[in-house]
């Protein structure tokens, strides 16, 4: 009997892995019955945008202008819009000082990283002085910048929002039954997360909904809340006919629209990127819209195989799509935008995804771009250290934008 590895299903690793054949999947663009990308990618896209099942999210209607001001040479919007659920989507958006033409655009997509109480701020700054949590998070996986405002002093124009469930568009606990905020909030992983103060209180209800003046601590507490609450989100979606990358997709294309609208901005010249979640975010929004013209994936590709046999157990529910793996690998995804430019940017110790996966992944799309004689279009990069995007892997995604979006 072949030795069992350590895997995500024990006995059954192997044999689900073995489930995934990526040379014999028939909605990748690799299988020999596609020959023409334009027809490939139609019947693909309808497909996963089927698994998806996205909601509805209306008719783009203008946004609602909160404050507007100066920061650091750039001109700052703070906006608002509604979507038919949930609470008030809040967005920023980011330009410099003494541009007048229209503006390629660039959608800022913010991670995950298991901080849910903040979202758009993660990868932006509209103050002097910053939350001493979101500078931690900042120093940690941006070099200490907060890379939207970096781009967008590079002559774009930037908008980053939060996405369901972050920020503004949070799920509180005291909107859940008490009883099952108790019973979340009792499991092993809960209370590893929570520092002995939090969980001698058991005021859960007031811990982690968080108050007005932020607390580092009870923003940890809200953060191991948000943890517990995914699997119950997962279910309660998929119960209602959707799944969460749907409406994760929905509301960044809702995004999308907005800044198509702006008159400042050149619709025909927008690109997105992110880190992490923002990189998934990005592998989805960038391979279903052709309107992206130019991405950017930072730390997140790799193939369907290894979440099942290796990484899913550090991973989102924003990422799974029932039975796409079926018809077409992971970077199949973001191969749906081929011939259009994409780079993605990998770490040599990324814990999040094992090395060989990712690149097969990078291997893969290569692949993709060739058969559709647009090689040039697509680039895997390798950076030395952790999980990030930092400074040298934000100057090569800014040069790949100028090269893809800028005009003479």
């Amino acid at each position: 009997m072949q030795e069992m590895i350590p895997n995500m299903l024990g006995t059954y690793g192997q044999w689900a892995r073995d489930l995934i054949c990526p040379e014999d999947l028939p909605l990748s663009f690799l299988h020999p019955q596609w020959s023409d990308h334009k027809v490939w990618k139609s019947i693909a896209r309808s497909k996963v945008l089927e698994l998806l099942a996205p909601p509805k999210t209306a008719t783009m209607r203008e946004a609602r202008l909160i404050a507007a001001y100066q920061f650091d040479g750039l001109e700052v919007e703070e906006l608002a819009w509604n979507l038919p659920y949930g609470p008030e989507t809040r967005a920023v958006f980011l330009k410099s000082s003494n541009h007048t033409r229209p503006l390629p655009g660039v959608i800022g997509l913010h991670d995950h990283g298991g901080i849910k109480y903040f979202g758009k701020q993660k990868i932006l700054r509209t103050r002097s002085e910053i939350h001493p949590f979101l500078a931690a998070h900042q120093h940690e996986y941006y070099g200490g910048v907060a890379w939207a405002n970096e781009l967008a002093k590079q002559g774009y124009g930037v908008l980053v929002h939060d996405v369901f469930p972050f920020e503004s568009r949070k799920i509180l606990a005291s909107e859940l039954p008490a009883h099952v905020v108790q019973r979340m909030m009792s499991s092993p992983e809960a209370i590893k997360e929570l520092t002995p103060e939090d969980v001698r209180s058991r005021d859960v209800l007031r811990n982690y909904d968080v108050p007005d003046e932020e607390p580092v601590e009870q923003i940890l507490a809200y953060n191991a809340f948000a943890a517990q609450h995914e699997d119950i989100i997962a279910k309660s979606l998929f119960s209602a006919g959707l799944t969460w990358p749907g409406v994760t997709l929905a509301e960044d294309l809702y995004a999308l629209d907005y800044l198509c609208s702006r008159p400042d901005i050149d619709p025909t010249r927008i690109g997105c990127c992110g880190l992490s979640g923002g990189g998934l975010r990005t592998n989805y929004l960038a391979g279903l819209d052709d309107r992206i013209r130019c991405s950017v994936t930072a730390g997140f590709m790799t193939t369907w195989r290894d979440f099942v046999f290796q990484t899913c157990f550090t991973h989102t529910w924003m990422i799974y799509i029932p039975l796409l793996p079926n018809f077409m690998d992971y970077p199949d995804i973001l191969g749906m935008r081929v011939p259009l430019p994409s780079l993605v940017l990998a770490t040599s110790d990324d814990p999040l995804f094992t090395r060989e996966e990712v690149e097969h992944a990078g291997k893969k799309l290569e692949a993709i771009y060739a058969k559709a004689h647009a090689p040039e279009a697509f680039q895997l990069s390798w950076h030395e250290g952790p999980h990030r995007f930092d400074l040298p892997m934000q100057k090569e995604a800014f040069a790949w934008f100028d090269r893809w979006l800028k005009t003479a």
